[in-house]
């Protein structure tokens, strides 16, 4: 059975660490705020000049001017603060923010990331994503295993890429992988996901942890 959304912003938020910076990307991503262990200080940083950053408000309660770069309203803490963009983005580009949780259209099996444009499609930009990959200490990309009609964990991107050699760890609806300079390596199943399954789900070269390897 293959994992919901929620699934995979729950599983992304183990990877959470008491005193991170995190930053989070549009989609999935987003969700991740939902699941942060209790007990646990993570400060949210958003691309729009926002650090710590409060659950979503429930309904009624929105404030329109308090959003994050996905333009979802979000609540502030006593702990909030403001800044420009530019300062943002120095967080950024300094190596100040732990991990970015990122969405993504296609994941190489040596970590290169595709996930900001199509081609043929119009888009505004690439947006903050090159500057994450680039400037964070650990990027996690969430996404679906597989579109309609293709592979989404490859041998090589086909389409643009965000960055090369970027991506720490992926976590798909099927599974876990996890990506450093030697490959990539599955090391989770989602619940009745079977290893055939992912054999033929995916175009990438992968090894398996030894605990999911039959005795």
């Amino acid at each position: 059975m293959a994992w919901t959304r929620e699934d995979m912003a729950q599983r992304a938020a183990k990877e959470l660490r008491d005193g991170y910076y995190v930053n989070l990307g549009i989609g999935i991503p987003t969700l991740v705020s939902n699941f942060i262990p209790p007990g646990m200080t993570v400060q949210l940083q958003s691309e729009n000049g926002m650090l710590g950053m409060g659950p979503f408000p429930y309904e009624g309660e929105e404030d329109a001017d308090l959003i994050n770069a996905s333009k979802q309203t979000v609540s502030e803490l006593p702990t909030t603060s403001y800044f420009s963009s530019a300062d943002c983005f120095a967080m950024i580009r300094g190596g100040h923010i732990n991990l970015t949780i990122l969405g993504g259209m296609e994941v190489s099996e040596s970590g290169d990331l595709a996930n900001w444009t199509v081609p043929g499609k119009m888009v505004k930009g690439m947006g903050g994503a090159m500057d994450l990959v680039a400037g964070v200490e650990r990027v996690i990309v969430v996404m679906d295993h597989n579109s309609r009609d293709a592979k989404k964990v490859v041998r090589q991107c086909t389409l643009p890429l965000t960055g090369q050699g970027v991506v720490d760890m992926l976590i798909t609806d099927l599974a876990v992988f996890e990506i450093d300079e030697t490959g990539m390596t599955l090391t989770e199943l989602a619940p009745d996901v079977t290893l055939a399954e992912i054999t033929e789900k995916t175009d990438a070269r992968y090894g398996i942890a030894p605990a999911l390897q039959a005795p």
